[in-house]
């Protein structure tokens, strides 16, 4: 099985490497890549939180695991 929050939070951390990058450069890149950048890194939290949401964290997983 597998754990989708993990993969979001990759998912989070390379757009994060991205910025930060994209930063660096500086006004040698397109300013729409930085936004794309921002723009996906509230989109993974947002997944995040819809997951927790659903019932799909570790919180609630433990509870399940620790009732059967």
């Amino acid at each position: 099985m597998v754990d989708t929050r993990r993969v979001v939070l990759a998912g989070i951390a390379a757009w994060t490497v991205a910025l930060v990058v994209l930063l660096v450069l500086g006004d040698r890149v397109d300013r729409m890549w930085t936004w794309t950048c921002l723009a996906a890194i509230g989109l993974g939290f947002l997944g995040l939180w819809i997951m927790r949401l659903q019932g799909q964290g570790p919180r609630r997983r433990r509870q399940r695991q620790s009732t059967s």
